[in-house]
Parts: structure tokens; sequence; C-alpha cells
């Protein structure tokens, strides 16, 4: 009788909370609706936000805790977005939009405040929380969020020095 009622539980808390991100997802895009740009990518303020929130955490040692270096870190990150495929970019403002919105944010980042107002020990606890995570869906978010912070710093040519890594071998650029 257990096995059935926890069956029925978890079925239940499922389509509850598959309803819930449906409904968060359909009112993000009902809400930005006219915010897209047809040719370029342009980060809306809300998942700037969301970034400026944890890009200092992601990359904790590697840059300066203020908030030029933040924003630096932000336009990189805005930068590589903008060189992915536009499926891939509205995947990105998806889990952004899910991440804005208060009610997902909720559910699915624990966090009662606003992103700007969100501690670091907030975000690391979200962070940490995702990467270690029993559904691998809320790791690949983990993960793709992580990657696309530290890709794109890494990525910049003004940042490796700080690494000691003295850029590709000449023969091979």
């Amino acid at each position: 009788m257990a096995d059935i009622l926890s069956r029925r539980v978890f079925l239940k808390a499922g389509l509850i909370g598959t309803v819930t991100l449906a409904a968060a997802g359909g009112m993000y895009r009902v809400l930005h609706r006219g915010a897209e740009q047809p040719n370029a990518f342009m980060m809306n303020e809300d998942a700037k936000a969301v970034l400026t929130a944890v890009i200092p955490v992601v990359l904790q040692g590697a840059i300066a805790p203020t908030s030029e270096a933040t924003n630096t870190a932000l336009r990189h990150v805005q930068d590589a977005i903008a060189g992915l495929p536009r499926p891939t970019q509205k995947e990105i403002q998806d889990l952004f939009g899910l991440l804005t919105l208060a009610p997902s944010r909720r559910l699915l980042a624990g966090l009662n405040v606003e992103w700007s107002q969100a501690s670091p020990d907030q975000v690391r606890t979200f962070l940490e929380d995702w990467r270690n995570h029993r559904f691998a869906l809320m790791q690949s978010a983990y993960h793709a969020l992580h990657d696309l912070i530290t890709g794109a710093w890494y990525g910049d040519e003004s940042t490796w020095q700080a690494i000691g890594y003295p850029g590709p071998m000449k023969g091979l650029s």
C-alpha cells in the first residue's frame, strides 16, 4: 500500500511541477514577447540580474569582487551567447526566464528574494543544489551556466596571463 501511495504522490508532484514550469515559461514568453531581437542577441535586464549574481560566485578568485569586473564578465557572456545558434540562444533565454520569474525562481533556485538581493552564499547554495541535483536536467542546466560563464571569461585573451596560459602555440594559430 505504501508503494502505491508513494508512486501516486511522486506522479502528482511531477505533474504539478510540470504544469508550474510550463505556466511560468508561458508567462515569461507572454510578458517578454516584444523584447526579442531578430538578428542580434540582446540580454534582457532580468537575465543580466541573474548573471550579475552568479558570475562572481562562479569566477570567485578569478575576478576582482567589483561591479566593473562583473560587468566585463557579463559582456563576455553576452558575446558568447550571441555566437551560439539561434535555437541555443532561445534555450538560454528560457532558462533565464525560469530563473527570474518569482514562482519558478523559488521552486527551481530556492530563492525567495530577487537576484539583485541574493547573497553570494545563497547563490552558491543554488549552484551546488543544481550541480548535485538528482535530476540530470538540473545538473545539465548547472553545467551549461557554469561552462558558459567560465568559457566566456577564459576565452578572452586578456584573462590568460592571470592563469599563466601563454596562448596557443604559434604554429597552430
